[in-house]
């Protein structure tokens, strides 16, 4: 019995648009997969080590969507998201959590104080933008209604 092959795909970028996205985490290791795994053409993937970092370059430019783990020496990922809601300009900016807990507690508390979604490390990259295309075109919309 011969075997069929399946087809090849050809390798596509999946943040195929125009993008600035913020990554703020403190294991560095993070901040560079993040880099290089999300970057493509036409996405760029800025880094910060801390939430006081990520939020003053929030405060300076503008940003399409920030990636924010949870637990970070200093002010945690939590209060950032607070932060990030309370602002006026910043307010609808679509976050999306990154972190290694995963228990209900941690769901509950970072949709609470105003996550986006939510995704569990150690990370699917690819998967991860998809979910960032996604979550992108939902925010679109809404802000389009």
């Amino acid at each position: 019995m011969t075997e069929v092959a399946e087809p090849r795909m050809a390798f596509t970028f999946v943040l195929n648009e125009s993008l600035r996205i913020l990554a703020v985490d403190d294991d560095p290791i993070l901040r560079e997969f993040a880099a290089v795994y999300l970057a493509t053409p036409t996405a760029c993937i800025e880094t910060a080590a801390d939430a006081e970092q990520g939020l003053a370059l929030l405060a300076g430019e503008d940003f399409d969507l920030a990636l924010i783990d949870l637990e970070m020496p200093g002010m945690g990922g939590l209060e950032m998201i607070r932060r990030i809601r309370a602002d006026e300009r910043l307010g609808c900016l679509p976050v999306i959590v990154v972190t290694g807990r995963e228990d209900i507690v941690s769901i509950d508390l970072a949709y609470q104080a105003g996550a986006t979604s939510f995704v569990t490390k150690p990370v699917n990259w690819r998967l991860l933008s998809y979910q960032i295309r996604y979550v992108l075109r939902a925010h679109r919309g809404l802000a389009s209604a």
